[in-house]
């Protein structure tokens, strides 16, 4: 199975692991509980590197994720970041996803680790020739730092804190990194992407500078006392973002798969 570029910190660390989205993950170092009480209390640095990651890219861009993706991209200008849905045509939730917006015709689309290749391939088909579709999770980390004292963090180590689902670029060392305002925990902070090499030393800055080691399974318990879903779940391919009190998702005001299953269950 796939391991984050991490994995031997992870292990140097006394991590425990396991099978999750395919992938070999940390689930947790000392005690999830800990972990947990770290990112509610202080900040915890999460590796979430199994997370899908691919550029969408070029003209029409914007009108594929319109048609693909249940909430609407046009609401958001670039630098921010939106939570959307896939949508199958009897209006099952295929993946919720997070988007980043880098420009009028640039995007990532972020689906859980799971559905990857399902929701990447699912956009090549319906991709027109002006659009290039890349895979931007290879030979690259994604951290999440949570917690009250996030921001604090964040700025020391990288220079910058972006705000509540905004994106930024920077630059970590030689290394460029994007960040943005987003997370599963109900806690401030932000998911910073960076490439393999430069993964490393910014894990070890993050924890020079006070930020507690967390797995996955304080990541789970953190996003249950918030009552977010997980996709597999509460979430899945037999039920709606209606169902499954997620209406706030949609916007309506656009076509995309499965809207004409959802109209019929307002």
């Amino acid at each position: 199975m796939p391991t984050s570029p991490l994995h031997h910190v992870h292990e140097h660390a006394g991590a425990r692991f396991t099978d999750f989205g395919g992938w070999t993950m940390p689930v947790q170092y000392d005690s999830v509980l800990a972990e947990h009480a770290a990112v509610r209390d202080s900040v915890g640095m999460f590796d979430v590197s199994h997370l899908g990651r691919f550029e969408v890219s070029g003209a029409g861009a914007t009108d594929l994720l319109r048609k693909q993706l249940c909430n609407d991209v046009a609401r958001i200008e670039p630098g921010r970041a939106q939570y959307t849905m896939a949508l199958n045509a009897d209006g099952g939730v295929e993946d919720d996803i997070i988007i980043w917006r880098f420009d009028d015709e640039r995007y990532w689309i972020m689906p859980n680790g799971t559905n990857f290749a399902e929701i990447a391939s699912r956009f090549v088909a319906f991709a027109p020739d002006t659009v290039t579709i890349d895979d931007v999770r290879a030979d690259s980390v994604l951290l999440a730092i949570q917690g009250p004292d996030a921001p604090d963090v964040i700025s020391r180590v990288i220079g910058f804190m972006p705000g509540r689902f905004r994106v930024m670029t920077g630059v970590f060392g030689d290394h460029a990194i994007t960040a943005a305002g987003t997370g599963y925990t109900g806690e401030r902070g932000a998911e910073i992407y960076i490439g393999a090499a430069g993964a490393e030393a910014l894990w070890n800055a993050f924890v020079a500078a006070g930020a507690t080691p967390a797995a996955l399974g304080a990541r789970d318990t953190l996003r249950l006392e918030m009552g977010y879903p997980l996709w597999g779940h509460e979430l899945d391919a037999t039920t709606s973002p209606l169902e499954a009190g997620l209406g706030w998702v949609v916007a309506w005001d656009h076509d995309f798969v499965g809207k004409t299953a959802l109209a019929s269950q307002r």
